[in-house]
């Protein structure tokens, strides 16, 4: 007889680079860790990432999303200080202004140069800094 034991694996996530205008959408953080970052979150469970994307960004800027396309996965154990996670990446543009809502505090659009300041200041959560370089390479 075998014992039934607990799989443990990484929180399963989803962030998308959204563009509005030839701008990125950021989110400031509610919640910890606060600072900017991709508006994204967790997959619940029965959900595909595709849907779950879609989900968050209705959720935390309030857009549905326009040219939906996986961008890459990033699964650094210590990309979030909090606990293991893996995020699928995605991108997007949308056709209306973002609006913040649930666990966006401020909603904002920034050039590219806006971004590597900020991400050189420690101003973005995560390893956002990373995936928007990844982008633009």
């Amino acid at each position: 007889m075998t014992k039934n034991r607990e799989i443990i694996t990484p929180k399963l996530t989803v962030d998308a680079i959204v563009e509005y205008k030839g701008r990125i959408v950021l989110i400031e953080r509610k919640n910890l860790p606060y600072g900017w970052a991709l508006p994204g979150g967790f997959v619940d469970v029965g959900e595909t990432v595709e849907v779950a994307v879609k989900r968050e960004m209705m959720e935390e800027i309030n857009v549905e999303l326009l040219d939906l396309k996986q961008f890459h996965v990033y699964s650094d154990p210590k990309r979030d200080p909090r606990w293991h996670t893996v995020s699928v990446i995605f991108t997007a543009t949308c056709n209306k202004e973002p609006k913040a809502g649930d666990d966006a505090k401020n909603v904002a659009l920034f050039t590219k140069e806006e971004i590597v300041k900020m991400s050189n200041e420690g101003k973005l959560c995560f390893d956002h800094g990373k995936v928007i370089s990844d982008y633009f390479l």
